[in-house]
């Protein structure tokens, strides 16, 4: 899906690590939530209220997800899934476009 319909679009941003790390609320009709933001480059460590779903839509990055060992690379584009109530890292190579899925279970 490159586009949403009919959404309510949260004005004030989500600023995390000294601006490093942005993003817009959209807000569904359904009472689904997502976020749009942009990640720069650099090492962070986020933790989840609820299971996520993180889309990257362009950049470059690794992920170390809860009880892996390995960093998953992504370049251009992919998924990952993080549980509720579980923090993962990022490396962060390139400027990086995502999208985040809030999934209540």
């Amino acid at each position: 899906m490159s586009q949403f319909e009919n959404v309510t679009v949260v004005k004030k941003a989500n600023v995390y690590f000294d601006g490093k790390v942005t993003s817009r609320t959209v807000l569904f009709a359904d009472g689904t939530k997502k976020t749009l933001g942009i990640m720069m480059p650099g090492e962070y460590e986020f933790g989840t209220d609820q299971k996520e779903i993180m889309e990257i839509l362009g950049g470059e990055l690794k992920v170390l997800l809860p009880g892996e060992s390995e960093w998953q690379k992504f370049n251009g584009t992919g998924e990952f899934v993080i549980p509720a109530k579980a923090s993962f890292k990022l490396e962060v190579l390139t400027v990086t476009d995502y999208c985040c899925s809030y999934i209540s279970e």
